[in-house]
């Protein structure tokens, strides 16, 4: 029997979330846009409330839940472009959180189990990072990360001569190489600073951008741990000059590369893998099965907002099955049904399975899938 070799980086580990595997249902959860960029923004997500809480007061969602939910709303636009929160009725509030947008159409649902998919996508998505706008004096040092408060320092080095001009005469050369030094001071202190940040935030990437000559000896001052994640952006700098616009297009380009080019990593292993029918599996049937049996180590999942395909569960995140009578059969009395999805994902939480969301197009078989931990993968 096989084992699972070291999977790539590219899946979310979420077990801020497997609380919510052991919470009774049933759960409201909502994703709703919320516009920080627009006048009147707190009124109008209070009027996008309302809505939402309508259509979950119709579904059967209890008055206390929606109750809970209202005083995050005013201020939601305040930290992102989508207000997550999912509850239930003997906790409250379980979980909130503020992702970068929102799923094509607003999510507002009253069901056996709490919708994950676009809190997964975010964490897929959203790579912590720092950004570190240098000159010759030192550094802003911006640290960028889903589960904090974007993390702002500055550093600057102790030594002031840091001009490189021409006096003349027999003193200039020994000048300039003064000002050379500073400059090299001055980037320790930065790279130092840096690394300080980075044991906190543990970035994906360090973007670096600024001062031509400053950026050389900040380069060559990064320990060696960090030097593989840093890379630098051109068109920007500490001095607000108009080009922070283009600057964070960049920025996020490349957060974005990085992101896909992790979880085509997975994708690829999961492909070769499937191809020696070994330590993978896709459908519905042998996927749900290798979560009853703990067996996978990430399960790769489409989510369409239009599938309404359904599975079976149980008092367990192992109690995962296609039909009630499978779960019977090892002893659960009353299995409950709920979307294929929802219950995919929570005994892939359950078990302590990483999770890749994966695009319509080029996924696993039936939108379902997983690299699995052990072999042989189950039979379809």
């Amino acid at each position: 029997m096989e084992g699972s070799r070291a999977v790539p980086g590219g899946a979310v580990v979420a077990e801020d979330l497997v609380a919510l595997t052991k919470a009774w249902g049933p759960f409201v959860s909502v994703y709703m846009t919320t516009e920080a960029g627009v006048e009147n923004a707190a009124q109008r997500s209070e009027l996008r409330w309302k809505d939402l809480r309508r259509d979950l007061a119709s579904q059967g969602a209890p008055p206390p839940i929606l109750e809970a939910i209202e005083p995050l709303v005013p201020e939601a636009h305040l930290h992102g472009g989508c207000l997550a929160v999912v509850a239930n009725l003997a906790d409250g509030i379980l979980h909130v959180d503020h992702g970068p947008e929102a799923p094509s159409t607003d999510v507002a649902a009253w069901a056996p189990l709490p919708r994950l998919v676009p809190l997964l996508r975010w964490r897929q998505t959203l790579l912590p990072h720092m950004i570190v706008l240098v000159d010759r004096t030192g550094a802003d040092l911006i640290g960028v990360a889903r589960d904090r408060a974007d993390v702002v320092r500055t550093a600057e080095g102790q030594d002031d001569e840091i001009r490189k001009s021409a006096p003349g005469g027999w003193s200039q050369r020994r000048y300039q190489q003064r000002a050379e030094d500073s400059w090299e001071h001055n980037a320790d202190a930065v790279a130092r600073e840096v690394a300080r940040t980075a044991v906190r935030l543990r970035p994906e990437l360090i973007l670096v951008s600024g001062d031509v000559r400053a950026l050389q000896y900040l380069g060559e001052a990064m320990p060696k741990e960090w030097r593989d994640a840093y890379v630098e952006i051109e068109g920007g700098g500490r001095a607000p000059d108009g080009s922070e616009e283009h600057l964070r297009e960049r920025i996020d380009a490349q957060v974005a590369r990085l992101a896909k080019d992790r979880s085509d990593a997975v994708m690829e292993r999961f492909r070769e893998e499937l191809g020696q029918a070994d330590l993978a599996c896709q459908g519905v049937g042998p996927t749900l099965r290798a979560l009853a049996a703990a067996q996978v180590e990430v399960l790769l999942v489409d989510d369409r907002p239009e599938d309404d395909r359904t599975a079976w569960f149980g008092p367990e995140p192992a109690h995962v099955a296609a039909d009630p009578s499978t779960l019977q059969v090892v002893g659960v009395d009353r299995p409950q049904e709920a979307r294929l999805v929802d219950a995919a994902l929570r005994a892939a939480l359950g078990t302590g399975a990483a999770i890749l969301v994966t695009p319509p197009v080029g996924g696993p078989a039936e939108g379902l899938g997983a690299i699995l931990r052990w072999g042989p993968s189950p039979a379809g």
